[in-house]
């Protein structure tokens, strides 16, 4: 199959992102949605990706448009929890700043929107569970295996409690080992 014309619906692998599926294939760029990282657009000169499953460009089918595949992949996604939680933050933090202030006062400190800082937390409690996901379903993982990382990443999560006061609701909240 030619690597640098590879149909949309394509389900391909790539290093850093994983798997993925082609959503548009342009003169010079796929576009591929990725369970982890979203759609992510990749000039097919540089990319390396090992397909999948190829499936056979047929031209004499009706072609899926974007949004149609985006509500298919979405609903598919939703299904077996591979789209993140929508968490919302707490009312009183919304247009607030956070401010690092180093200890030297010749140092500049580091201000960002609560919402960015939020939002990157909000990633990192699913990609955790993305991959506790990953690691309960692994043929390759003993039980004994699975069990010790379960651990590890509860440990993480009780690490991560001190962020529930950035979540507007309890259900959204982080909780360490019981």
């Amino acid at each position: 199959m030619d690597k640098d014309n590879l149909p949309v619906g394509t389900r391909v692998s790539h290093e850093k992102y994983g798997e993925g599926i082609i959503s548009a294939n342009n003169d010079l760029t796929y576009k591929i949605m990725f369970e982890r990282g979203g759609e992510i657009e990749f000039s097919k000169l540089s990319v390396e990706l090992e397909v999948v499953e190829a499936v056979e460009a047929d031209d004499d089918q009706p072609k899926l448009n974007i949004r149609d595949f985006e509500k298919v992949l979405t609903h598919i996604l939703n299904k077996y929890n591979g789209i993140e939680h929508k968490a919302d933050l707490g009312k009183k933090w919304q247009g607030g700043t956070m401010i690092l202030q180093p200890a030297n006062a010749e140092l500049k400190p580091k201000e960002m929107p609560i919402e960015t800082f939020f939002h990157k937390i909000v990633m990192m409690r699913d990609r955790l569970r993305v991959l506790e996901q990953n690691i309960n379903s692994s043929d390759s993982l003993t039980d004994e295996e699975k069990v010790n990382l379960q651990q590890y990443i509860s440990r993480i999560y009780g690490s991560m409690t001190s962020f529930n006061i950035l979540f507007e609701d309890k259900e959204d909240y982080f909780v360490g080992a019981k």
